[in-house]
């Protein structure tokens, strides 16, 4: 049967069903996702020649080997699948949120008394998080906020309730200067504590004005009780609030939640704009960039971007001001207001104060889209002579500005890890830098070993957190090349180009050449691939020997009578490191939930009376 008998049989087949279908090519890679109300009246009107389409389907429609749907109940369900799975696979034909992972949020945990702090990663646990927040230094001074209004803890301790009745954590320096009440030694009972937390949600949310009202009843109570040096701290509590609220910007007199949104577009980028009004005032702005909107129209790339913001959004505002009407509003409408618990308004305003609301977050919109431009422009200026260099030495049809190199570290297989470095137009981006502890056998297979760092590197989690390379580097002769290669091939990126640095002659071998490449002694591409190569090196060693010292001494606590492994678990995580066990007294170590203070002595002499007689 051929792949067009196959496609025409799969076509007859399709359900009258509301749903999400997903186009392949011929290497199974997902290149486009949409939804429909009826699968099979719009999955077969791409096959229909008569139907006349713009460039970009006409492209995509040539692309298409194979297809499958997945059936669902209703249109809202194929809506919220059909953002669900973009986000996953992020196809070719598709508009895309720019990756979001190198923005911070803030997390509040979920525990008995939860902490707060930023992070930039997401652990499902339970944990609410607020975010992303694309502009880092207005999140850091929230914070401090909170912090200076709120007294909500800072430690990490896991403060059961077996722990807090036995108070095994003493007071700290911050409750002495009233930045916690001291849940630790049971101070503050758990539900007044996590009604703090509530406020402090609200107030991150921008509800102000409902944290200032909670905040003034308690005060009165307080007052009523005549506990008044706790009704003055909640006084202050109040007027901080009001001094934050000051500094907001006031843009309506409505005691309304509402985001503001607005989308600049140009060739093949656009940029996303929201602006948060709460209780009247702008609480903030956030922006994302897309891609993918090239022959998109507006109204469609303000449909994207509004649907894949409040998909990762916690919140959502009883009124959304947009710059166009949007495709499938009324499912839109539906998403947003199940996701709140209450009706939400789309709005597309043409005149009056909210047009020109609307049309001042355009012109944020527009000026941070020209700003990405201009980076680009001036990358594209501005490559490093090394950069531009090593592009003629190895023939590269573009400049490799961005370049992965990876690195081996073990002795006798033993400890074995990988170690990838990354150089952005000749420099190190080590935010971009990752180590791998190494699976495969413990034998001394080097090839076995780079071609697993490569495979985890360039498939699942990792594929999509980080940008592709311009070229990568491996550290080692035609042996780890070919490795590297039979993993890119495995994973389709046979036009990905990759080259291999020898250590003993610094000889770069290519892949199909038999020999390696004439490239001269002085040329700064040559020096700038051993510069990279002696960062790989240094990076994958420093990893193998923190392991290997991590081990040598976790072996030690084990020859301890009485500490196994689920023990020595517990001492490193609630120490830090097992540095930290061995310079813990006896009272420290008996601290610990499940060492008894036998086993807490024989630690400590093991330590302090074992290693100084040897």
């Amino acid at each position: 049967m051929t792949r067009a008998q196959s496609l025409q049989d799969k076509l007859n087949t399709l359900p009258k069903k509301p749903g999400c279908y997903l186009f392949k090519e011929k290497n199974n890679k997902i290149i486009y996702i949409g939804k429909a109300k009826i699968l099979r009246n719009r999955v077969r009107s791409y096959f229909q020649g008569s139907r006349v389409e713009g460039p970009k389907i006409e492209r995509l429609k040539a692309r298409i080997t194979d297809f499958e749907t997945i059936v669902t109940d209703s249109e809202t369900e194929a809506l919220i699948l059909e953002m669900n799975l973009i986000k996953e696979y992020k196809p070719r034909y598709n508009i895309n949120l720019k990756d979001d992972k190198s923005y911070p949020y803030i997390r509040v945990t979920k525990e008995r008394f939860p902490r707060i702090f930023p992070t930039r990663t997401i652990i499902r646990d339970g944990s609410r998080y607020f975010g992303p927040y694309t502009d880092v230094r207005s999140m850091r001074n929230l914070l401090k906020s909170v912090k200076r209004i709120f007294p909500v803890r800072s430690c990490n301790y896991d403060l059961t309730q077996a722990v807090v009745a036995k108070k095994k954590y003493k007071l700290c320096l911050d409750y002495y200067i009233k930045k916690c009440d001291g849940p630790c030694e049971g101070l503050v009972g758990e539900e007044e504590y996590n009604s703090m937390v509530e406020r402090i949600v609200n107030f991150i949310n921008g509800k102000n004005n409902q944290v200032v009202q909670e905040l003034q009843e308690r005060m009165w109570k307080l007052s009523d009780a005549r506990r008044y040096e706790e009704a003055a701290r909640v006084r202050e509590q109040v007027q901080s609030i009001q001094d934050f609220q000051y500094k907001q910007k006031v843009v309506t007199n409505e005691n309304l939640d509402r985001d503001i949104i607005a989308v600049a577009v140009e060739d093949d980028d656009a940029c996303g704009v929201v602006f948060k009004v709460r209780d009247g005032k702008i609480l903030g702005r956030q922006h994302f960039f897309l891609k993918g909107v090239s022959e998109e129209s507006f109204e469609h790339v303000v449909t994207s971007f509004l649907k894949q913001f409040y998909l990762k959004s916690n919140f959502v505002p009883e009124e959304i001001m947009l710059p166009a009407e949007v495709d499938d509003a009324e499912e839109i409408r539906q998403w947003l207001a199940e996701k709140k618990e209450s009706s939400v308004k789309l709005v597309n305003p043409k005149k009056g104060q909210k047009a020109k609301l609307v049309k001042m977050v355009q012109k944020n919109a527009r000026h941070l889209l020209d700003e990405l431009k201009l980076e680009k422009l001036k990358a594209k200026e501005t490559v490093a002579h090394s950069v531009k260099a090593l592009q003629r030495d190895l023939r590269l049809r573009e400049p490799p500005l961005r370049i992965e190199c990876f690195d081996i570290s073990n002795i006798q297989g033993t400890d074995a890890v990988a170690a990838m470095v990354t150089f952005v137009n000749g420099r190190p981006k080590k935010s971009d830098y990752r180590k791998f502890k190494i699976k495969v056998k413990e034998t001394p297979d080097d090839f076995a070993m780079m071609a697993e760092a490569v495979e985890r590197r360039y498939s699942g989690s990792l594929a999509s957190q980080l940008a592709s390379p311009d070229l990568i580097l491996v550290d080692g002769g035609k042996g780890q090349l070919s490795a590297a290669l039979q993993v890119l091939n495995k994973l389709k990126k046979t036009e990905q180009p990759i080259a291999a640095l020898a250590k003993r002659l610094d000889e770069v071998f290519l892949p199909g050449a038999p020999e390696a490449q004439n490239i001269p002694r002085t040329s700064s591409g040559l020096k700038l691939l051993q510069q990279i190569r002696d960062e790989a090196h240094r990076f994958a060693v420093t990893y193998h020997r923190t392991l290997r010292k991590k081990r040598t001494i976790q072996s030690e606590l084990d020859a301890v009578a009485g500490v196994g492994p689920n023990r020595r678990t517990v001492l490193v995580k609630y120490f830090g490191s097992v540095k930290n066990v061995k310079e813990a007294t006896v009272d420290e170590l008996a601290a610990v939930e499940g060492i008894p203070t036998a086993v807490a002595e024989r630690i400590w002499k093991h330590f302090h009376f074992v290693k100084k007689a040897v």
